[in-house]
């Protein structure tokens, strides 16, 4: 695995809890909509079933698990998202300012998420952060495999013209920063809303205030 010795040439964001602040009520809206299919779950528990995973795989995880899911869940579930964050979403605090001190050092920036471009249209548009990140955010739809595996970390970097080795990924979640690792990136975990056990083994760093993110990267304002 990399390491951060060296100033990064490409920082790759996970979108969802890294830069909008989506998953609270993504996670509380599943608990709703899953409960009324016959499966209760706490939200640490769901935090445990979804986060970093896709809703497609939430979906039959939940099914595996006694909840009655109809094959087109998905569909509905995306349709009662949007609906949600359009209205209720907000960015992650601090962000505003890290990619402002990116953008003073002239080091490019991109996002590389499990969720979907129509997803991220809605939560960066509404959080005013579409213009900045415009022709680098790369989806799990834009490759054959989603997180945990490392191909839309190794697309953004491709198409930025960086090798993976100069990059660091900053992530949320333990299948997120296992993407990170496989794409040969060095990988800093974010614990605002997730534990930092949960990252044990698989990151070079820790942080849960993005005021802090610019020193880790080695990057002062």
């Amino acid at each position: 695995m990399p390491n951060l010795t060296s100033l990064p040439k490409l920082v790759i964001f996970d979108c969802d809890g890294v830069v909008v602040d989506s998953e609270p009520l993504t996670l509380q809206l599943m608990c709703d909509d899953l409960v009324s299919r016959g499966l209760e779950l706490s939200l640490s528990e769901m935090i445990d079933l979804a986060l970093g995973g896709t809703i497609a795989g939430v979906g039959e995880q939940a099914k595996a698990l006694g909840a009655d899911i109809p094959d087109d869940w998905a569909n509905q579930f995306y349709a009662k998202m949007f609906t949600v964050l359009g209205q209720s979403v907000k960015s992650i605090p601090g962000i505003e300012a890290v990619l402002d001190v990116l953008d003073h050092h002239g080091t490019p920036y991109a996002i590389g998420s499990n969720g979907s471009h129509k997803k991220m249209e809605i939560t960066l548009g509404r959080c005013l952060l579409a213009e900045r990140f415009a022709g680098r955010v790369f989806s799990r739809e834009d490759v054959t495999n989603p997180k945990p595996a490392p191909d839309v970390y190794l697309l953004a970097a491709a198409k930025a013209g960086i090798a993976p080795r100069d990059c660091v990924v900053i992530e949320d979640s333990a299948a997120g920063a296992r993407a990170g690792i496989a794409a040969g990136m060095a990988v800093i975990g974010f614990t605002h809303e997730t534990a930092a056990v949960k990252f044990a083994g698989i990151t070079d760093a820790l942080f849960k205030d993005m005021a802090d993110l610019p020193a880790l990267l080695g990057i002062t304002a």
